[in-house]
C-alpha cells in the first residue's frame, strides 16, 4: 500500500516524501480512511508508530478543501495533548502539512506568556494544538472561539488521564459543538480510557494495530541489578564502556535528575536535565542541543516520557523505575521508533524489585538480566577518584598569612621634625644646678 492509494492530495504526498516516508504504517493505513469517512475513532498503537501523521494528514486535507474567505479564521480542528513537549512536536508536524494547503496552525501551552498566544489567535488560525489547562484559560478569557470545531483529537489520552486532566478535558468538551468528529489515540488501553471514549465518542470505529500495553519489538531490553548507592557509578561506566553518544535517561524526581546531571558532568560526560521546574525556553533549548548531538546525555522526568521524538535515538536508560507500569512502555518507546532498533536498559535496586515485577506482569514476560563482572573493581576505582577530586575542588584553599616587609624609615621633613619634637617628653629639671 502507498500513501497515494489512501486518497491524499499531491501537495501532501510531496510533504510526506520530503520527510523520507514511502509506505504508510499500520496505524496510518487503518486510521486515515476512517477519518476521511467522518467517523469517530478509538485507536490504540505502540508509541512511535506514526499516529501523529495518521490524524494530521486527513485533517489537513479535509480543512484544505474548504478554506474560509474571511481574513480572521476561527479554529476548526483541535488537538489536545498532555505536555508542552508533545504540543511542540505535534504542532511542528501539523505545520509541515498545513502550510502546503495554506492553512494556519498554532500551539497553546502553559509556562510561557499568554499574550503572544492571544495575538496569534486574534490573527486567525485553522488548527490549534493545546494542553488542556492553558486552553481552558483562553476559553474562560474569551480569547479563543471553539464553537466551530469540526474535529477533536485526544492524543496520548491515557497520559492525560494519568496527569489528572480528565476534568479539564470534559470542560473543554463543553465549549465544543455537539456535532463533531472525535478521534482518541492512546498508546495503552485501560478502563478509564474506555469510560472516556464512551462519554466523548459516538459509536467509534476501533483500530488496534498491536497488542495493547506492550513494548515495541524493535527495542532490546535488559535489567542491571545494582545497589541504589552505586547507580550513578554504573550509568557512567555503561556510557563510557559502550561509547554511547546519545542517551535519554529517566529519573523519578526533579532533584534526582539534577543530582545525576551534576555527577555526569563532573565525570566528564556532558549532560543536562529537563523537568517541570525548568522554564519552557530552557527545556526547548536543551532538547534542541540534545538532538544536535551537543549533549551526550539528556536526563528527564516523566514529563518528557511522552511526545519526545528524537530521530534514531539509540539508548534509553531507566535510572529509576516508574511507579506506574504503563509509563515503562512510554519511556522505552522513545527508542526503536519508525523501524529503527534501540536499546532500553533499567538499573534496578533491591527496593525497586516490586516495581519490576509489576512491569513484567504488564509485559507478560521477564526482562533479561545482565551483569557486569568488571563493574565492581572499575567502578570502585572511579568512585574513589571522583571522591578525591570532589574533595579537592570543594576544600577551601589554605591561606598563609602574608609577612609584612619592613618599611624603610620615612624621611624627616621639616614638618615631620617639628612634629616629632613636639611629641617628645619635656626634660626633667632638678634643684641641683638651678640658678635663682
Amino acid at each position: 500500500m502507498s500513501f497515494a492509494s489512501l486518497g491524499l492530495r499531491d501537495e501532501l504526498l510531496t510533504a510526506i516524501a520530503a520527510q523520507g516516508y514511502t509506505t504508510p504504517t499500520p496505524i496510518q493505513a487503518g486510521a486515515i480512511p476512517v477519518i476521511f469517512e467522518g467517523c469517530d475513532l478509538l485507536a490504540g498503537a505502540q508509541t512511535g508508530t506514526g499516529k501523529t501523521a495518521a490524524f494530521a494528514l486527513p485533517i489537513v486535507q479535509r480543512l484544505g478543501e474548504n478554506i474560509p474567505r474571511q481574513k480572521r479564521r476561527i479554529p476548526r480542528a483541535l488537538v489536545l495533548v498532555p505536555t508542552r513537549e508533545l504540543a511542540a512536536q505535534v504542532s511542528e508536524q501539523m505545520n509541515h502539512y498545513a502550510r502546503r494547503l495554506s492553512l494556519r496552525s498554532t500551539m497553546i501551552y502553559g509556562g510561557v506568556t499568554i499574550q503572544a498566544q492571544i495575538e496569534r489567535l486574534h490573527r486567525g488560525v485553522d488548527i490549534v494544538v493545546a494542553t488542556p489547562g492553558r486552553l481552558l484559560d483562553h476559553a474562560e478569557r474569551g480569547t479563543v472561539n471553539l464553537s466551530q470545531i469540526e474535529v477533536l483529537v485526544l492524543d496520548e489520552a491515557d497520559r492525560m488521564l494519568d496527569l489528572g486532566f480528565i476534568d479539564e478535558i470534559k470542560k473543554v468538551a463543553e465549549y465544543l459543538p455537539a456535532k463533531r468528529q472525535t478521534l482518541l489515540f492512546s498508546a495503552t488501553y485501560s478502563r478509564s480510557i474506555k469510560q472516556l471514549a464512551d462519554e466523548l465518542l459516538d459509536h467509534p470505529r476501533r483500530i488496534e494495530v498491536a497488542s495493547r500495553n506492550i513494548a515495541a519489538d524493535a527495542v532490546t531490553q535488559a535489567v542491571y541489578q545494582v545497589e541504589r548507592s552505586r547507580k550513578r557509578e554504573m550509568i557512567s561506566f555503561l556510557i563510557r564502556q559502550g561509547g554511547w553518544n546519545q542517551v535519554l535517561v529517566f529519573a523519578r524526581t526533579r532533584y534526582g535528575a539534577d543530582k545525576l546531571t551534576e555527577e555526569l558532568n563532573f565525570d566528564g560526560i556532558r549532560a543536562a536535565a529537563i523537568h517541570s521546574n525548568k522554564s519552557q525556553s530552557i527545556r526547548t533549548r536543551t532538547l534542541a542541543e540534545f538532538k544536535r548531538g551537543e549533549l551526550r546525555v539528556l536526563v528527564a522526568t516523566d514529563v518528557a516520557a511522552r511526545g519526545l521524538d528524537i530521530e534514531r535515538l539509540p539508548h534509553v536508560v531507566n535510572y529509576d523505575l516508574p511507579q506506574v507500569p504503563e509509563d515503562y512502555v512510554h519511556r522505552i518507546g522513545r527508542t526503536g521508533r519508525a523501524g529503527e532498533e534501540g536499546v532500553a536498559l533499567s538499573l534496578v535496586s533491591p527496593e525497586e524489585r516490586p516495581l519490576l515485577a509489576a512491569i513484567e506482569k504488564l509485559l507478560t514476560y521477564a526482562i533479561p538480566r545482565r551483569t557486569l563482572a568488571e563493574f565492581p573493581q572499575v567502578a570502585a576505582r572511579r568512585s574513589m577518584r571522583v571522591k578525591v577530586l570532589k574533595q579537592a575542588a570543594q576544600a577551601p584553599k589554605s591561606r598563609t598569612p602574608a609577612v609584612k616587609k619592613a618599611q624603610p624609615p620615612a624621611k624627616a621633613t621639616p614638618a615631620r621634625r617639628g612634629k616629632i619634637a613636639a611629641e617628645r617628653p619635656a626634660p626633667k629639671t632638678g634643684r641641683r644646678g638651678s640658678r635663682s
